[in-house]
């Protein structure tokens, strides 16, 4: 896994965002795959393991994904999170273009058997990132970036930690990324 300086994941920008997602993912799956890890702020192997039955319904893309237990780190317990209109759109264009609508993966894996391996995630994600000229980029930068957006936005933690899957609001608060815009407005809070 890429790092920042910190030992974390980096970041990513609006402009990586939108360059990943317009010009790096040229396939509709990995564009709903990396949604997923944005839009749902899912772990890399809780996206690439998602059931098919708990993303698309009779109806379509349902208005709630649910990342089962036995697919989160530490086996906690099952999160449902609501679907993002953008994810909407880019789950919808993969389920469109699936071939393998009878296999119970939403991402396939080799030849339409078992789920696709975070490996092979890691290596779409590199590609694109080489293709565009963005360093410092991982998969678990989605995760983080969600997660960072939230807290700026002011969502409060408990409503964030219910999205992440944290165990406790300290875990979920060392994972928050701290920017120097942020910092910035903090101290100049302090105009007396």
């Amino acid at each position: 896994m890429k790092v920042n300086k910190f030992g974390r994941a980096a970041i990513l920008t609006p402009t990586q965002i939108n360059l990943l997602f317009n010009e790096g993912f040229t396939q509709p799956r990995d564009r709903a795959l990396f949604g997923v890890c944005l839009y749902g702020a899912a772990r890399i192997n809780e996206a690439c393991t998602l059931l098919r039955g708990d993303v698309i319904g009779i109806k379509g893309v349902r208005d709630v994904l649910v990342i089962r237990s036995y697919n989160t780190k530490g086996k906690q317990s099952t999160r449902e999170i609501q679907v993002h209109p953008q994810l909407k759109e880019y789950l919808e264009a993969h389920h469109q273009s699936d071939r393998w609508h009878t296999r119970p993966h939403l991402f396939p894996g080799r030849h339409g058997r078992g789920s696709i391996h975070k490996a092979s995630a890691d290596r779409i994600l590199r590609e694109a990132c080489l293709h565009l000229e963005i360093e410092g980029v991982s998969t678990h930068s989605f995760r983080r970036t969600a997660l960072t957006r939230m807290s700026d936005a002011g969502v409060p933690l408990r409503h964030i930690q219910a999205i992440s899957g944290h165990r406790t609001l300290a875990a979920l608060e060392r994972y928050l990324g701290v920017t120097e815009k942020q910092k910035e407005s903090a101290i100049a809070t302090l105009d007396f």
